[in-house]
């Protein structure tokens, strides 16, 4: 039995660090120390159906379609690849500027929806329509205000499916701007995609992001489409992957030429309820994938109040608590650091213990999007 009060505080302190270490050491390095490379000359170009659901999106379109129907995607000089873009009931001149550059791609259509699907709110519908209409059995999709960062987007990312992948997940990091909100906005996204994407390296995967996401239609029709969720306005991506997802079927491209990259937002109130409405989804994650999640999240909040409170004790406890504490330092740092660097954001290392601190007001604003419905809306 722990009758001092310091030993409890310090074990509890050991525990919680422990947890956080065993995140950090066996899930979260699968991204750090990512090494697969990808073939830029030969790879295999299978047909692939590009897919991006547009509203209001003119001058997104405008800037970004461009990239994404000229990828070096070919065979004998003939695109092995076609795009699709389906305009969900635009209000400005969307419809206009896709009319407008069919004649110059043929591997290029569009897709008019006039009519709102009644009780499916957010993308969902358009996405369905879109996924229907495609000719190929793998499809890339991505947003229309995301840029590729190269010509071999589509190609890096094709090379995801492999016989027994049926899902690929990429990489959609946010521009880098000036200002503080930016290097939050960015971190999260970092943060984020560390979790995701080391879980489904390790047969966990529990979401994927609809900026870089890719699948088979065949998966997508089997599993009934997003029937289970349509009501939810978001949910397209994660909670697809969520449902969909086995220990096996999942891959992982890591490539700094295979991301897409989307503009941030500029307010700190349009960052608050873009994050609100992604999280609303979360509760609807798999039990396991709730737990291990929860799990994490709560011990990385305790974390620094528990040091804090292992600290008012005399030594050797507060001795021991220093040397627990700089051990996590130094995983955490290192495993940080090169995963910085392998998603190319190794600029925010200088700031990632401040945001590791300001985690704890992020899960404090952020649980109750976990708990209350959002409103349904793109």
């Amino acid at each position: 039995m722990l009758d001092n009060p310091g030993e409890i505080a310090l074990y509890f302190f050991a525990t919680v660090a422990g947890i956080q270490i065993i995140y950090f050491l066996f899930i979260f390095s699968r991204v750090a120390f990512y090494s697969r490379k990808f073939d830029l000359d030969h790879a295999p170009e299978g047909p692939v159906s590009v897919i991006i659901c547009a509203k209001d999106e003119e001058l997104n379109l405008q800037k970004n379609l461009p990239l994404v129907l000229q990828q070096r995607y070919h065979q004998h000089l003939k695109p092995t690849y076609e795009v699709i873009v389906v305009n969900d009931n635009s209000e400005d001149d969307t419809r206009y500027y896709l009319r407008s550059i069919e004649p110059g791609y043929p591997h290029y259509r569009h897709i008019e929806i006039k009519q709102a699907a009644k009780f499916i709110p957010g993308k969902k519908y358009p996405l369905s329509i879109g996924l229907k209409g495609a000719q190929y059995e793998h499809v890339l999709l991505t947003d229309a205000d995301c840029k590729p960062s190269s010509t071999y987007w589509l190609s890096i990312m094709s090379q995801g499916f492999t016989d027994d992948k049926d899902i690929v997940l990429g990489y959609s990091p946010y521009h880098k701007k000036p200002g503080f909100l930016n290097k939050v906005i960015r971190y999260e996204t970092f943060f984020s995609a560390l979790q995701h994407l080391s879980f489904a390296m390790s047969g966990m995967a529990y979401m994927g992001v609809g900026r870089n996401l890719a699948y088979k239609r065949e998966l997508f029709f089997r599993h009934k489409g997003f029937t289970s969720h349509q009501h939810l306005a978001s949910g397209d991506d994660d909670l697809f992957v969520n449902a969909a997802a086995t220990r096996k079927n999942v891959g992982v491209v890591i490539d700094k030429q295979a991301f897409t990259f989307s503009e941030p937002k500029q307010t700190w109130g349009s960052w608050f309820r873009q994050k609100t409405r992604h999280m609303s989804t979360g509760k609807h994650y798999r039990f396991g994938h709730k737990f291990v999640l929860g799990l994490f999240s709560l011990t990385h909040f305790l974390f620094y109040p528990a040091f804090i409170a292992a600290l008012f004790f005399p030594p050797p406890i507060i001795w021991l608590a220093l040397g627990i504490f700089g051990l996590k330092v130094l995983i955490q740092s290192i495993i940080t650091y090169t995963a910085m660097r392998r998603l190319e954001e190794s600029d925010l290392f200088k700031y990632s213990w401040l945001m590791d601190i300001l985690m704890v007001l992020y899960y404090i604003i952020f649980t109750p999007a976990l708990m209350f419905r959002s409103k349904n809306r793109w």
